[in-house]
């Protein structure tokens, strides 16, 4: 991709939406509209996934069957409602690189963080700490705190954090070097992001994870801004458990189903100690209702509860979209594409704009307004009020994410031309 003027970059946008193999795509989800109904340039797909037109199709295909069915829904509906948590494992399990036994969609990703840190965060007199990123994600920071606490530690002194290097926001191995060798005698589990939520940093997961292995670590992801948004090989990676939410680059649906993975060699333990529940017994000994609890032996043997149907019938509409996209080979082409098309303009546009998302990165770039007589807040309300939907997080970033499914080379374009207006208006 060449450097261009900013003249010239609609022509270059509309042959690259043109020659784009996925173009179609678009048709497959609402674009929310503006006060003057034409449709917003929607690039908050990191923090709420667009509706699929078929999602309120597959949902009301279930309203009828419970309409039509009642209770004999759970094995005589279109899709019937005991095993509807299946309908989803193929094509999830696909689009984070695991086997379809180590995955799962159930709960919400802070419970699946609870469970799965019941299971790992095993607390020894030499092993008691748990690591994670400083600027996690706060429901992450709320979910290691209470683990500590609910084992009768203290934070303060079982909380280990990794931060990047002084006047940087990324995270390098050098950093989580220093952290192992600094603490790694003492860490039971090391909890990371995937992608990080307020920078857009991909976390080399494979590095990391190889090398806390090596120290004995267990080590787990939050995939919230990960899945459906980059590249992964969970179970070549090694990992030993990861959590998510689907309702970001996902398009479940808000507040959607969450999932976990846990690796095969984990998962088919079934003397692991976990916080037990019905839907996680033996399917074929679940309804003799014994009160012996014996796990699947597959990362369904952490599930507590029967799902919720209608949340699940949003999800498979979306993941239905994503098997049509080829998965995400092809949509990581595109992101990749896309993305560098939006940091070429932002570099561009003088030098108020900071971009500090590294280069491994998902579709999300991270920027914040720099410079004397402007605030970034100022700027973020001003694109709200010209039909750009961006979101903002404190401090100081204006988070923007072309994802591939739904957003266009021109759409990027129009987006910056807008910035450039809001940081310098007339």
């Amino acid at each position: 991709m060449t450097t261009r003027t900013t003249g010239n970059w609609l022509e270059e946008a509309r042959e690259l939406d043109r020659v784009d193999p996925l173009r179609s795509l678009r048709d497959e989800f609402y674009i929310p509209t503006g006060a003057n109904d034409e449709p917003l340039i929607y690039l908050t797909g990191n923090s709420l996934g667009l509706q699929p037109r078929r999602a309120a199709e597959y949902v009301r295909e279930e309203l009828e069957d419970w309409q039509r069915l009642a209770v004999r829904g759970h094995l005589e509906a279109r899709h019937p409602w005991l095993p509807y948590h299946e309908f989803l494992t193929p094509s999830m399990a696909e689009l984070v690189g695991g086997l379809p036994g180590e995955v799962v969609m159930m709960n919400s990703l802070t419970i699946n963080l609870h469970l799965m840190l019941a299971t790992f965060y095993r607390p020894t007199r030499k092993r008691n700490a748990i690591a994670m990123e400083h600027h996690a994600f706060p429901s992450d920071y709320h979910a290691v705190q209470s683990q500590i606490r609910w084992h009768g530690l203290d934070p303060d002194g079982s909380l280990v954090t990794l931060r990047p290097r002084y006047g940087s926001h990324e995270i390098t191995m050098d950093d989580v070097e220093q952290l192992l060798e600094d603490h790694g005698d003492d860490l039971a589990v090391l909890v990371l992001p995937g992608v990080q939520y307020y920078t857009g940093q991909m976390l080399p997961i494979a590095e990391i994870t190889a090398l806390a292995h090596r120290r004995d670590i267990f080590v787990g992801f939050d995939l919230a801004h990960a899945a459906g948004n980059v590249a992964m090989s969970l179970h070549e990676w090694d990992v030993d458990f990861a959590v998510w939410c689907s309702y970001k680059y996902l398009n479940g649906g808000p507040g959607s189903i969450g999932g976990c993975f846990v690796h095969e060699r984990h998962a088919t333990d079934v003397d692991l100690p976990r916080l037990a529940g019905w839907w996680g017994h033996d399917k074929e000994t679940r309804f003799l209702m014994e009160n012996d609890f014996r796990p699947i032996p597959t990362a369904e043997g952490w599930q507590v509860s029967n799902p919720p149907i209608l949340s699940m019938a949003a999800l498979r509409a979306a993941l239905d979209v994503f098997v049509e996209a080829g998965g995400m080979t092809p949509l990581v082409e595109k992101s990749s594409l896309l993305t560098r098309f939006l940091d070429q303009l932002l570099r561009e546009s003088g030098d108020r704009v900071r971009i500090i998302t590294p280069e491994r990165r998902g579709c999300q770039l991270s920027l914040e307004i720099v410079g004397k007589g402007v605030e970034g807040k100022d700027v973020h309300r001003r694109l709200i009020d010209q039909g750009v939907q961006v979101d903002w997080r404190e401090p100081n970033v204006i988070r923007v994410a072309p994802v591939p499914l739904y957003n266009t080379f021109e759409e990027v374009g129009r987006f910056v031309e807008l910035l450039r207006a809001a940081i310098y208006p007339e």
